[in-house]
């Protein structure tokens, strides 16, 4: 492991062998899910959902498009959402007709995607659905259906694999704890 990363990592939670096989299975199932539905297009979140969605394209069999949204609702330095929603990049494509999966790195308390999955369905899509790599349904505040998790992992502030640590460390290809002072 780089030195780099020694000071700000408590632990490894997911390696990424772990991390590759759950996203090659991912990949799998909504290859399988999608089979002869239409026009797929998968929503990245930016910028922590890129390396997930990098990896699970190349997962998925099917013919398919690919957008990206930049959503905010941390600011830098900040550990908790400012529950106000700002979208920095919408999509370009068009929804309608077309069967979306939203692609995001960690969805805690789902305030952010509840108003995502708002405005998209306003857009008139065949269907609309959830793909997240990590899921943290201790800190749910609401209700949001999500129907691909890679892994469910406790109420830890996690970096690596596209998530940030003060807008570092996304190249890291295993999620780690951070060691928060």
């Amino acid at each position: 492991m780089p030195s780099a990363y020694e000071p700000f990592l408590d632990s490894v939670l997911i390696d990424e062998s772990t991390l590759q096989a759950r996203v090659r299975a991912l990949g799998a199932q909504i290859s399988a899910d999608y089979d002869n539905l239409g026009e797929l297009l998968l929503v990245c979140i930016l910028k922590g959902g890129v390396m997930f969605l990098s990896d699970l394209t190349r997962h998925i069999t099917l013919p398919h498009e690919i957008d990206f949204m930049a959503v905010k609702s941390y600011h830098k330095g900040d550990r908790k959402t400012s529950r106000v929603v700002r979208i920095e990049r919408d999509l370009e494509a068009h929804l309608e007709n077309k069967h979306v999966l939203i692609v995001e790195d960690i969805i805690d308390s789902g305030l952010t995607l509840e108003f995502v999955l708002k405005m998209l369905e306003a857009r008139n899509p065949s269907s609309i659905k959830l793909c997240t790599l990590l899921n943290k349904a201790s800190r749910r505040e609401v209700n949001i259906p999500v129907q691909y998790v890679g892994f469910e992992i406790a109420d830890k502030f996690v970096f690596g694999y596209g998530l940030d640590l003060d807008e570092k460390f996304r190249n890291m290809p295993f999620i780690g704890i951070a060691k928060l002072s």
